[in-house]
C-alpha cells in the first residue's frame, strides 16, 4: 500500500485515508505550522479538468482498458451531501448555543457509524471569541479541535491576510486622493480587534473621512468566502467601488494593480486542514459573524470537502435567522452552494425554556427550515446537571411535532453522546438523496427582483413579520436612493445584488418579546459591496461592532 507523505510531516490516519481515496490530493496539501493548508482552487480545477476529459473519452468510446484502470486508480470526485448546522437565536449576543461543539460531535458520531463525514467550520474571530466573550469557537471538551488554540487565535492565517489586503487597498485609496483620483474613500479600514471609537474617524487633519470595521464584516472577507478561483478573486477586487470623485464612483480597477492585493491575500485563499481530538477531518476557512455579514465558511472549502467526503457538515453563524438564512438565500440561491440535504438546529435547554416570551423562536426556526423541504432535526445541547431534563424535553418536542430530537452533553461525551441517536437523521438524508428532492423548488435565484420585495420575503420567512409591519427609519429611503444611484453609475443594477441582512444576533425583530401580531422590523440603511455582489441592509438593532468582554 502506498504511503503518502508530505515533506517533514507524516500524514495522520484520517489524512492518509483521504490520500488513498484521492491520490492526487496530496500534491495540493502543504504544512503550515502544526496544521496544513490546502490549495482548494487548484485541486478542484484539476478535478474538473479530469472529469471533462473522462466525459469526452467515454462519449467518444475511445478509452482503452489501461486508461480506464489508471483513471480508477486516481479516484473519483465525490459529491458529498451538505448538512447545515445552525442554532436557536441566542438570548445574548455574546453567548453561543454550541454549534461548533455539535458540528464536531456530529462528525465524530457519524464516522463512528461508518460514514465518511467531515466538517467545514468558520475561522473564529480572534478579537471576540479568543478574548473570552464566547470561550473560543473550536468546540469544547471531547468535541473540540485537536489544536483548538490555532483556530481561536487566528493562526490559520485568513484573518490577518484579509485585513492586510483591505488595509493596503485603503492605503492606495489615500494615495489616490493625493493624486486627485478620489475625493472620498468608500472602502473602510479593517481591524480584527474591534473598536467602536474607530467606526467613524477623520484623518489627515480632519480633511478626509474614513471608518474602520471588524475584519469579518469586510468586503474582502466576502470576496474570499464567495470565490471559487484566484481569477474570480481578482475580478471581484477589481469590481470594488474604491470611492468617488465629484460624486461619481471610481472602481478599484481604475487605478490599482489588483495582483498586488491578491498577492497579499496569499494563503488566506487556502482552507486549513485540521482534525478533531477524535481524529475526524475538519476544514476551516473564513467567514464568522452572520449578523454583520455572510457568516458562512468559504465556498471553495465546502466544494473541496464535498469532493472528498460523502457527508459534509457545514457550520453557519449565530442562529437560523442569521447564518442559515444567509446560507439558503445568499450562498445556495445566488452563488451555487448546495441546498442542504438536512439541517440540525442547536439550542441549549435553558435558551429554549427559560424565557416564555422568547420560547416561540426555536419552533419557528425548525418549522421554517422544514417548510423549505429540508429535513430538520432539533438538537438539545445539555449542560452539567441537565440530563434529568431529557424525558420532559422529548415530550415537549413531540408535542411540537418535531422530528425525533438528538440530545446530549456533547462537551462531556462528544460524539459518543449522540452516536446511537442518528438513525432517523441518516434515513432522512438517504431518502433525500434517493428521491432527488434535495434541491427545493424554492431554491432558485431572486436576483433581479426589486430589493424591497426580496427584503419583504426574507423578513416574512426568516423573522415571521409580514410586509405590512415592516417600518422604515428616517433616512432609509434616502439611503436606498443613494445606493441605487451609486450602483447605476458603476454600471450595476442594485436589484441584481444579493441581499445581506445586517442585524443583532440576539433578536429577530424590533422586540421579540411582543405577541406575534405586534412584532415589527425596522429598516435602517442600505450599503453596497459591488465586488462581492452584496447589498447590505441594516435592520432592527444592528450590532455591527461587537466588543469583547473584559476577562
Amino acid at each position: 500500500m502506498t504511503q503518502h507523505t508530505i515533506p517533514g510531516h507524516q500524514a495522520s490516519p484520517a489524512l492518509e485515508a483521504i490520500f488513498r481515496s484521492h491520490p492526487d490530493f496530496a500534491a495540493f496539501v502543504a504544512p503550515y505550522g502544526d496544521l496544513y493548508k490546502v490549495d482548494a482552487f487548484g485541486y478542484l480545477q484539476q478535478a474538473a479538468r479530469k472529469a471533462q476529459l473522462a466525459e469526452k473519452t467515454q462519449s467518444a468510446e475511445k478509452t482503452q482498458s489501461a486508461e480506464k484502470a489508471q483513471l480508477a486508480e486516481q479516484g473519483e470526485k465525490k459529491r458529498g451531501a451538505v448538512v447545515l448546522v445552525t442554532a436557536d437565536t441566542p438570548l445574548k449576543a455574546s453567548r453561543g448555543e454550541g454549534k461548533t461543539t455539535t458540528t464536531i460531535a456530529l462528525i465524530d458520531a457519524l464516522r463512528a457509524r461508518g460514514v465518511d463525514a467531515a466538517a467545514v467550520l468558520r475561522q473564529p474571530s480572534m478579537g471576540i471569541t479568543a478574548a473570552g466573550s464566547k470561550g473560543g469557537a473550536s468546540g469544547g471538551g471531547k468535541a473540540s479541535l485537536a489544536h483548538a488554540q490555532l483556530a481561536d487565535w487566528g493562526l490559520t492565517g485568513e484573518m490577518s491576510r484579509i485585513a492586510d489586503a483591505q488595509n493596503l487597498l485603503v492605503a492606495f485609496c489615500e494615495k489616490a486622493v493625493d493624486d486627485g483620483i478620489l475625493d472620498r474613500i468608500l472602502i473602510p479600514r479593517v481591524s480584527e480587534t474591534p473598536s467602536r471609537s474607530l467606526r467613524r474617524i477623520a484623518v489627515d487633519a480632519g480633511k478626509l473621512e474614513e471608518k474602520t470595521v471588524i475584519t469579518p464584516a469586510s468586503e474582502m472577507m466576502q470576496i474570499v468566502v464567495l470565490s471559487r478561483s484566484q481569477e474570480e478573486v481578482s475580478r471581484r477586487v477589481r469590481g470594488m467601488i474604491a470611492g468617488t470623485k465629484a460624486g461619481k464612483p471610481v472602481m478599484v480597477a481604475d487605478f490599482v494593480d489588483v495582483d498586488r492585493i491578491v498577492n497579499v491575500l496569499g494563503n488566506a485563499l487556502q482552507p486549513a486542514y485540521m482534525e478533531t481530538v477524535q481524529g475526524s477531518p475538519v476544514y476551516i476557512h473564513c467567514g464568522p459573524f452572520a449578523n454583520v455579514s455572510l457568516g458562512i465558511p468559504g465556498l471553495a472549502a465546502i466544494d473541496l470537502a464535498c469532493a472528498l467526503h460523502d457527508l459534509v457538515v457545514v457550520e453557519a453563524g449565530y442562529g437560523a435567522d442569521a447564518g442559515a438564512q444567509k446560507w439558503i438565500d445568499v450562498a445556495a440561491r445566488e452563488y451555487g452552494a448546495q441546498w442542504p440535504a438536512a439541517a440540525v438546529v442547536v439550542t441549549r435547554a435553558s435558551t429554549w425554556q427559560d424565557d416564555p416570551a422568547l420560547r416561540w423562536r426555536y419552533p419557528f426556526h425548525v418549522r421554517r427550515l422544514e417548510g423549505l423541504g429540508i429535513p430538520t432535526f432539533p438538537l438539545i445541547n445539555l449542560w452539567e446537571g441537565e440530563d434529568s431534563h431529557i424525558p420532559a424535553l422529548r415530550q415537549t418536542a413531540q408535542s411540537l411535532g418535531f422530528r425525533q430530537p438528538m440530545m446530549g452533553n456533547l462537551f462531556r461525551d462528544g460524539g459518543e453522546g449522540i452516536a446511537n441517536q442518528l438513525d432517523d437523521f441518516l434515513s432522512a438524508i438517504s431518502a433525500q438523496h434517493q428521491s432527488s428532492i434535495s434541491i427545493s423548488q424554492d431554491s432558485s435565484s431572486r436576483k433581479g427582483r426589486p430589493i424591497m420585495d426580496n427584503l419583504s420575503q426574507i423578513i416574512s420567512e426568516a423573522y415571521g413579520v409580514p410586509a405590512e409591519r415592516i417600518k422604515s427609519k428616517d433616512g432609509f429611503d434616502q439611503s436606498l436612493h443613494e445606493a441605487r444611484d451609486l450602483a447605476a453609475q458603476a454600471g450595476l443594477n442594485l436589484d441584481d445584488l444579493a441581499v445581506c441582512a445586517i442585524k443583532s444576533p440576539a433578536t429577530m425583530t424590533d422586540n421579540d418579546a411582543l405577541p406575534e401580531g405586534q412584532r415589527t422590523v425596522t429598516l435602517k440603511k442600505v450599503s453596497i459591496n459591488a465586488g462581492s455582489g452584496i447589498v447590505g441592509v441594516n435592520l432592527t438593532t444592528s450590532l455591527t461592532t461587537p466588543m469583547p468582554k473584559i476577562v
